[in-house]
């Protein structure tokens, strides 16, 4: 079987013919010829998916260089900002971290101080009445330092300001030595850690005669003047 293409400067197919044996059988053989896999309608080499073709090029290829250099520049800024960002969250983390643990560590502490208060009030009282001698004494000491290095401060004298936030008023009246309300009488020191009260100080206050509220009897007044006149706080 042959064709008979036509030049293809020729209108009429009036050039040379062309032949092509597509017979299957070989007529001198007699065996079956494998088929033809050439690309069809002639398809030029390189061509994807035919023998010599060339990969795809990739789109960085297609773009010149001060392009390529302008995408690395603003994938690099994006993976800066992302670690910038990933590096302010753990700091942000570890600091929240410290002020929960510290804040859990003053809690503890705390408490434990807040049992020994009694026993502190105890050693006050001893050394107070002389009785605070010997090994008694040493232990005593031995607690004073170690609730100290913790951090309790014992605060709370005569004289002292009063100060409803670390002062508890139990006894109130009038005298002509003070100037505002003072703390003339200290029935319980106060103790504090850091900033947060363990246990406020327990007072007798002194506030200015002059203050006497105006409907006070004439012997009120003047036992409030001699200093004599006290009453349970309000």
């Amino acid at each position: 079987m042959t064709d008979r293409p036509t030049d293809p400067g020729s209108e009429f197919g009036d050039g040379e013919p062309v032949v092509r044996d597509k017979r299957r059988i070989d007529p001198e053989t007699g065996n079956l010829r494998e088929p033809s896999h050439a690309p069809a309608g002639g398809a030029a080499p390189g061509t994807p998916g035919t023998p010599g073709a060339q990969p795809p090029r990739e789109p960085s290829d297609l773009i010149g260089p001060s392009a390529q250099e302008a995408l690395l520049t603003e994938a690099l800024a994006e993976r800066t900002a992302d670690l910038q960002r990933l590096q302010a969250e753990y700091v942000n983390y570890k600091r929240r971290v410290d002020r929960d643990r510290e804040a859990n560590r003053e809690v503890v502490i705390g408490s434990v101080l807040t049992e020994l208060l009694q026993t502190l009030d105890d050693i006050g009282r001893a050394r107070e009445a002389g009785e605070l001698e010997g090994a008694f004494k040493a232990v005593a000491e031995t607690v004073e330092r170690v609730t100290e290095k913790l951090g309790l401060v014992k605060y709370g004298e005569v004289g002292d300001a009063f100060d409803p936030r670390i002062h508890e008023a139990l006894l109130h009246n009038y005298s002509d030595e003070v100037d505002g309300p003072t703390a003339t009488l200290v029935m319980q020191p106060g103790y504090r850690l850091g900033d947060r009260i363990l246990r406020p100080a327990r007072v007798a206050v002194s506030e200015p005669t002059e203050q006497l509220p105006a409907d006070n009897t004439p012997g009120e007044a003047a036992g409030a003047e001699t200093g004599d006149s006290e009453k349970p706080a309000e």
